[in-house]
């Protein structure tokens, strides 16, 4: 049977993940039942992952432009901005979390492959990646299968590619036992007006597809990203994507080359939806149309659908529309690089996207019908305040005598959440493309040095998912400043932001809650610190189904930051540097342990308040940083996150190997002075010449601050209290992970 003639109903119509308000708007839009391959167009192109049909109308609240901001969000495939002497920063995370929690070396692996695709496309050189992982129980083999897979699957496509991955975090938690998150950033470089556009511009202009050629995998993919995993999900094991780095890394030099020709109209990668997804978005955003003839795709695989080569997301495959006439230069280029290159339509002024196979058209629909902003459905779900945000409200620690402080200290240096990531890092290169990196030296953001250029990069992953589980408007609030807060101590300015924005099911009111509020604290946070939303994406259906029982993951709306370093002076890390420096720590002092690691992990009380935070008392300590640095005052900067303020401390003398000896003031809890996480807080360094004066400026600025004590000798003294040689703690941290997970 032609695959025209099958019959459609809504009962197909729903095992594609339509509901039925869907399916008859569809047949309202076609003005007729649509066909087999029509509906499963709109079945992937309507689905969450390529629609955002759950968020689109909270994303919209973001801002959205000012700073140093090129391209409106969601305008390209990447956000982009200015950092001065004609150069620009494209830069975007992306989720593939289910795919990894298949297959874990492949999910992950085509994670990075697709993220870096986004920038090349733009005409930008990938010059660095990151990554934000989410595990279960690292003690448990299962988990410890895919920590492996997805560290070897990031490790080996980054490697071959050549793209360094620079920076990152590592999260554990029993509520990714099921679900893990996979998130991955690709910053890239490009001249500012040599970007090329995600666009199908000039009817008569022939479209080509680049690169690899088309097979099963990942069929249907967008319509798996965008449903629950269950116990059954390793049956969708054919809509994870398999990935070749070094095709990969062909298509990347002969993309860049190609762009050069002044030859190519527009280009975009083939991610979610394939062919579909990228004929459709180029046409829409255009207002044009296009006709493309199936039989001339190369494909992997005999006898193959045309909704199979529509619908497929093999990886290292772009779209790539050429002004007439000069094909051969085009076609030239990738035989150079070995690389597929057939020309397979053209565009149309019709403002629809046609497909035909074997001689029939198979699929003809409205382009602006499938995308975000046109004719894709869009829901405001309803919403409640979750149950459990009532045991929040009455939580009460309880208080811990003093000589169980090394004890405490000690257990949280070793929590997989604390300890060194080595067994993680060390598996990536870092140091590939040394002319434009240079991350020897620990500092709280990565700083990627620009070549030929005084000027540096500053970039961050951050996200502390019990914060956000906890209060999901101040959670998602301390998620963006503390990136910020990243950036400022590596002698940063934050320019922006793009997100990855990973909850469970939006069908949960208390789901949507979290979404929602997350939405508005991390807006919130963007204006203060001018730093837009350039783009990203949302990641719903983040949770388990087992049985009867529905597991949401912690709602985590990462966030990767760029910032700028305008001069290598403004270097900062957070190691310190001599010994007799003063150490003093600024920003408000902390009055209980809510939401620490220390009331989690070690007290074993889940359920907690979110950290103290001010969004203003916070802005004004980067600013305050920030003229520290400039002013050349301070030796080390180093903010106090998870764990408190011993483990910035202990992160800060184990880099250079210098111990510490520090004194708390008398009128506060000891625990509460060294676990606390509550915000606004740095660990700074200064030397005897320079103290007076940052003394000075800080009581000027009207920033709080504490003197605490000295650097020097090899050991760790905290109120006269020795807790022993550094270099025993050091051991401690650096292999507690490893000796896990080498098991």
């Amino acid at each position: 049977m032609l695959e025209t003639e099958q019959t459609v109903d809504f009962e197909v119509a729903e095992k594609l993940g339509l509901t039925k308000a869907e399916f008859e708007e569809i047949c309202s839009v076609m003005g007729r039942t649509p066909n087999f391959t029509e509906v499963s167009i709109f079945s992937v192109m309507w689905s969450e992952h390529c629609s955002y049909k759950n968020s689109i109308k909270y994303l919209k609240t973001l801002p959205r432009e000012g700073g140093r901001l090129l391209v409106a969000a969601g305008e390209e495939n990447a956000g982009l901005m200015d950092i001065g002497d004609g150069e620009a920063c494209a830069f975007k995370i992306e989720s593939h979390n289910h795919p990894s929690a298949l297959e874990p070396y492949q999910g992950a692996a085509t994670g990075v492959g697709g993220i870096h695709r986004d920038i090349f496309t733009m005409g930008a050189r990938p010059i660095a990646a990151l990554n934000s992982l989410r595990f279960g129980d690292p003690n448990h083999p299962h988990m410890r299968h895919l920590i492996k897979g997805v560290v070897s699957g990031i490790g080996d496509y980054g490697n071959c590619l050549g793209v360094p991955t620079v920076g990152g975090e590592v999260y554990f938690d029993p509520s990714y036992q099921q679900n893990i998150l996979v998130n991955a950033m690709s910053v890239g470089v490009v001249k500012v007006g040599e970007t090329i556009s995600a666009c199908a511009d000039g009817p008569g202009n022939p479209v080509f597809i680049v690169g690899s050629a088309t097979g099963r995998d990942g069929i249907h993919g967008a319509t798996f990203a965008s449903a629950d995993l269950t116990e059954d999900s390793a049956e969708d094991l054919p809509a994870v994507q398999v990935g070749d780095p070094f095709q990969e890394k062909l298509l990347l030099e002969a993309s860049l080359e190609i762009i050069t020709t002044g030859a190519v109209v527009g280009m975009q990668d083939m991610g979610a939806a394939g062919i579909t997804c990228s004929t459709s978005e180029m046409s829409a955003k255009s207002g044009t149309g296009m006709t493309i003839n199936l039989d001339l795709v190369p494909t992997r695989q005999e006898n193959m659908h045309a909704w199979e080569i529509l619908l497929s997301e093999s990886q290292e495959r772009m779209l790539v529309v050429v002004k007439k006439g000069r094909e051969k230069e085009i076609q030239a280029i990738f035989d150079k690089w070995d690389l597929e290159c057939s020309e397979i339509g053209e565009v149309t002024d019709t403002g629809r996207i046609e497909f035909f196979r074997h001689g029939e058209k198979v699929a003809d629909v409205p382009a602006h019908a499938l995308v975000l902003g046109g004719g894709a459905p869009v829901y405001d779900r309803e919403f409640s305040r979750p149950k459990y945000m009532d045991d929040i409200a009455s939580f009460m620690p309880e208080p811990v005598s003093d000589h169980e402080l090394v004890s405490i200290a000690e257990k949280i240096t070793v929590s997989p959440n604390i300890a060194s990531k080595k067994w993680v890092y060390e598996q990536y290169d870092h140091t590939v493309r040394t002319g434009n990196t240079n991350t020897n030296d620990p500092s709280d953001a990565t700083v990627i040095r620009l070549k030929d250029s005084e000027k540096s990069l500053a970039v961050t992953v951050d996200c502390n998912s019990a914060y956000v589980h906890a209060d999901p408007y101040q959670g998602a609030l301390i998620a963006v400043s503390e990136a910020a807060r990243n950036i400022r101590c590596s002698g940063g300015l934050p320019l922006g932001v793009t997100n990855c924005l990973n909850f469970g099911n939006p069908y949960n009111p208390e789901v949507y809650y979290q979404f929602v509020n997350a939405i508005k604290g991390m807006g919130e946070a963007c204006r203060k610190y001018n730093t837009p939303v350039t783009g990203g994406n949302v990641s719903f259906y983040n949770q388990s189904v087992i049985k009867d029982r529905t597991e949401p993951v912690f709602p985590t709306p990462t966030i990767g930051m760029v910032g700028l370093v305008e001069k290598p002076a403004h270097r900062t890390t957070l190691s310190f540097k001599a010994s007799g420096d003063h150490i003093l720590v600024i920003g408000p002092s902390p009055s209980n342990i809510d939401g620490s690691l220390y009331v989690r992990e070690i007290l074993g009380k889940k359920l907690t308040p979110c950290p103290e935070f001010d969004l203003d008392t916070e802005f004004k300590v980067h600013e305050t940083l920030t003229q520290l640095i400039n002013g050349a005052l301070i030796s080390s900067a180093h903010d106090i996150s998870e764990g408190g303020l011993f483990i910035s401390l202990l992160e800060s003398a184990m880099a250079e190997s210098i111990g510490f000896s520090i004194s708390l003031p008398a009128d506060v809890r000891k625990d509460v002075f060294l676990f606390s996480e509550s915000q606004s807080r740095v660990v700074i360094t200064v030397n005897d010449q320079h103290l007076e004066a940052t003394e000075a400026l800080l009581t000027e600025q009207g920033i709080a601050f504490q003197r605490l004590g000295t650097t020097g000798g090899s050991t760790i003294t905290v109120d006269g209290t020795g807790f022993g040689e550094l270099d025993q703690w050091t051991d401690k941290y650096q292999n507690a992970l490893s000796n896990i997970l080498d098991q």
